[in-house]
């Protein structure tokens, strides 16, 4: 879990009133995030476009990891034909 700073969470309702320089905040990274809570549960954060970014590729990377893993521990695997499969469920092509 990340841990936020006290003058990192911001009440969505003081967010809708300075948006603007929570923004510019963020923009001109005097601030890394900004965590936005409700009802005393945060529920949203607020980052740098650049940061979206590597974290997007970054989560696409590992998702790309983890099909290699998945694929190279199939390849070890039986194979069973199309044919095979049909046989055993009683199916006639």
């Amino acid at each position: 879990m990340i841990a936020y700073r006290k003058d990192e969470i911001i009440s969505a309702s003081d967010m809708a009133r300075t948006f603007s320089s929570i923004l510019n905040s963020i923009t001109k990274k005097t601030k890394d995030k900004i965590a936005i809570s409700r009802n005393n549960k945060l529920e949203a954060v607020i980052i740098d476009i650049e940061e979206y970014e590597a974290l997007s590729e970054a989560r696409e990377l590992l998702e790309y990891h983890e099909i290699y893993k998945i694929i190279k521990e199939r390849e070890n695997g039986k194979i069973i034909s199309h044919d095979d499969i049909l046989g055993k469920l009683g199916i006639d092509k």
